[in-house]
């Protein structure tokens, strides 16, 4: 039998929401990237933070530790995309791990712009591992005080969506 692990980072709730989702279709233990400085609550504060972090290739230290990370089989990484980029906390995530052998199913939310690079940077930091085709959803728009927007009619239509994703892409 494997083990499936959904780990994701969020900000606002969007992804956290998206993970939950997806706990609820396929089990599994949820864990959240948490890093052990605290990032600032401020909107506009957290984004000179991470472009600060991104552009001097900082990785800030993991709080989350997952001791047990060997016996996963399948893991899905939710992130939302900050300057087209992974947060440097999720880059961190992923370097601390080894992914040899391991199924990725990458997810993110995102402020209306896509994905940007976060896919490709997944995919460059899980060495021999395999990854399938991201599942992706518009989430909150800060800048614009939008923050948590999964509920309601649009949390259903998602679900849909990612029931297709999750059946297509998980075994």
């Amino acid at each position: 039998m494997t083990k499936t692990l959904i780990v994701f980072y969020s900000r606002s709730g969007n992804t956290k929401e998206v993970a939950e989702l997806i706990q609820a279709m396929v089990g599994g233990d949820l864990i959240r990237i948490e890093t052990r400085e605290r990032h600032p609550t401020n909107y506009r504060e957290e984004v000179a933070k991470n472009q600060l972090e991104q552009e001097t290739h900082f990785l800030p230290e993991i709080a989350t530790k997952i001791d047990n990370f060997d016996e996963y089989q399948n893991v899905f990484i939710g992130t939302p995309t900050w300057n087209m980029d992974l947060p440097q906390a999720v880059v961190s995530f992923l370097k601390e791990y080894d992914f040899s052998g391991k199924v990725i199913l990458p997810f993110n939310t995102n402020g209306g712009y896509g994905v940007g690079n976060t896919f490709n940077q997944i995919e460059a930091n899980i060495n021999d591992a395999k990854i399938t085709p991201g599942f992706y959803t518009k989430g909150g728009e800060e800048s614009k005080v939008i923050l948590f927007t999964i509920k309601g009619s649009y949390r259903d239509s998602i679900l849909v969506k990612l029931d297709k994703w999750v059946k297509q892409n998980y075994k």
